[in-house]
């Protein structure tokens, strides 16, 4: 059970969690210091989540069995206890699969209909294998939306705010402000300015018009959809991408 759940978390949760579980490319956070990991005995209070108990947090349900779900979770206690102390690097050896056993050309092809619409492997992903030598390093990276800002103008991974999330805003005068999100929730939202001033607005229902733009959204999205070919695959593609 611990070794279906090691696979099924190398390719469900290891972007957001990190391969040893200590965080990763997504913000997700460090599971051998959470309280619920700790807390749960065989993912009856994992499950919960992982079924969108936390969405409004930034964690989205995901697809997974229940059965999955506690092999997911045994899997972490093993690493846990495994662990010198709370929240340490652990000793036994968790290293992800290999990502390197794809099919390249299958990987282009799915390239070019799943991401080509934002990316392009002569403009911002030109050199990302040369940028990211290592082959997991660089799954995770692509994985996670951090290999380039977005669209053919060759926005790097190394501009800066390239995965900022950004807003426009239109209150009722008409005058449209721009700029990086800083905050929203029901009562106010907050942005940056590009002269990097702050903006703020009271937000009453849907006053002012909010339109946000997270560069890293599709690919959470298909992070939903994903299989393991998959991402074996794309990774096998940029790989050549020198």
């Amino acid at each position: 059970m611990i070794e279906r759940g090691k696979s099924v978390y190398s390719v469900t949760c290891s972007s957001c969690h990190g391969v040893d579980l200590r965080g990763g490319q997504l913000g997700g956070p460090n599971l051998l210091r959470s309280q619920v990991v700790l807390n749960d005995q065989h993912g009856e209070l994992i499950l919960p989540i992982v079924r969108g108990a936390r969405a409004e947090k930034g964690m989205p349900p995901i697809p997974m069995s229940e059965e999955d779900v506690t092999a997911v979770a045994e899997f972490m206690h093993s690493v846990a206890a495994a662990s010198r102390g709370q929240g340490a690097p652990p000793e036994s050896d968790i290293s992800a699969p290999d990502p390197l056993v794809g099919d390249a050309a299958a990987g282009q092809a799915y390239f070019a209909a799943k991401c080509s619409s934002c990316h392009s492997p002569t403009g911002d992903l030109q050199g990302i294998a040369t940028r990211a030598s290592d082959p997991r390093a660089l799954q995770n990276l692509w994985v996670s939306g951090g290999a380039a800002g977005r669209g053919r103008g060759g926005r790097g991974a190394d501009s800066p705010n390239a995965a900022a999330i950004t807003a426009a805003i239109t209150p009722r005068s008409g005058e449209r402000v721009e700029g990086e999100l800083l905050r929203i929730d029901d009562f106010l939202v907050t942005v940056r300015t590009a002269d990097g001033s702050l903006r703020s607005f009271r937000r009453e229902g849907d006053e002012p018009k909010v339109e946000i733009r997270d560069p890293r959204e599709a690919h959470r999205n298909l992070l939903m959809v994903y299989t393991d070919k998959d991402m074996h695959d794309v990774t096998a593609y940029l790989v050549t991408l020198k």
